[in-house]
């Protein structure tokens, strides 16, 4: 389901739960938005909640935490009211089994906005290494077992020797993280086809294809650096041979200590992102509470400052957040305005 651009109408006061709601439950009132989840889309989730604060003094600032995409879907599923989140920030559609888990827990009416595209940007510092990446290459260098079989790769050199002779260190998201599974499902397993008796293990045992295809090496070359893209950031600027990944927002806010690395011979840009040409690109998503619109204080200001930034050469753009094709966005005006929800018939 795709969805796009669109303007929230408040169809009911906002109330301080002070005390409890019927719907809600009974648990201690809160009177600020609280959105958590994914890393790549805390800096956009920040800035449309600073956006707020300037605009609607009388709102309290939203909290925006970053907890990755898996633990915000976790918290956001664990049941309504104010004592849970409100939203869930994620760069990948929520999973079929999340659905579940918040359909299990009284989270039933889900609002799903695509606010936007990233790119999974591969890059090192300026003047370090350079590498002309294919899906099959990052499969092969980080793989804990290539094809089934043992991971021997050391360099770039033994994975393709048309890439320098130096040793592979890659530092990435955990596994918690939302761009872990883009990294998953876009490069790895799209590198592990490459082989066609992949498509073969597939059909014939799903756990061992998961396991061979999606498996990243844990012998220290691949180094899992946590839910700060930033640290990561900085890992690879002070050493000229690492290579980095995180989204593409990283990418551009710190385009003067870093360098986008080709993948298929085409650059992590804006527009090679917004035109799916680069591998890498993404949808990401704001999940919502429609119970909690209009219970919690703020929260149908804050879902309607992202349709005010989330425009191409609007504010988010300016902080590296990919603009939804116009079709996208046309799709969704009418889907939000109506706080349509989603059944989880298409998640995976």
């Amino acid at each position: 389901m795709k969805l796009a651009k669109s303007i929230f109408v408040v169809l009911a006061p906002t109330l301080a739960l002070a005390g409890c709601s019927d719907e809600l439950g009974s648990v201690e009132g809160r009177d600020s938005v609280r959105a958590v989840g994914s890393s790549t889309v805390f800096p956009f989730a920040t800035a449309v909640a600073e956006s707020l604060s300037r605009t609607n003094p009388e709102i309290p600032s939203p909290i925006i935490e970053s907890t990755g995409t898996g633990g915000g879907m976790k918290l956001f599923c664990s049941g309504l009211g104010p004592s849970t989140p409100d939203t869930a920030n994620a760069s990948r559609r929520m999973k079929a089994s999340e659905f579940e888990d918040c359909q299990n827990n009284g989270v039933t009416d889900i609002i799903e906005l695509q606010v936007g595209l990233d790119g999974i940007a591969f890059a090192s510092a300026q003047g370090g290494i350079e590498l002309n990446l294919t899906p099959q290459i990052v499969y092969e260098a980080l793989a804990k077992s290539p094809y089934g079989g043992e991971q021997n790769n050391q360099t770039w050199a033994d994975v393709d020797p048309s890439l320098p002779d130096v040793k592979i260190l890659v530092y990435g998201p955990p596994t918690t993280s939302g761009t872990r599974d883009a990294l998953k499902e876009l490069i790895l397993e799209v590198g592990c086809n490459s082989n066609p008796a992949m498509a073969e293990l597939e059909e014939s045992d799903e756990d061992r294809y998961d396991q061979v295809c999606t498996e990243v090496r844990a012998d220290g070359l691949y180094v899992d650096q946590g839910e700060q893209d930033n640290l990561i950031v900085q890992k690879i600027e002070s050493n000229e041979n690492a290579v980095g990944v995180f989204g593409y927002s990283y990418l551009e806010e710190n385009a003067d200590k870093v360098q986008g690395l080709r993948m298929n011979g085409v650059e992590p840009t804006y527009e090679n992102i917004a035109n799916f040409d680069y591998p890498g690109a993404r949808p990401l998503y704001v999940y919502v509470k429609k119970a909690h619109i209009g219970q919690i204080p703020g929260l149908a200001e804050y879902l309607n400052e992202w349709t005010t930034m989330w425009e191409r050469g609007g504010p988010l753009a300016s902080i590296g957040l990919v603009a939804s094709p116009e079709d996208v966005m046309a799709a969704n005006l009418a889907g939000v305005n109506e706080q349509a929800t989603i059944d989880g018939s298409d998640l995976k």
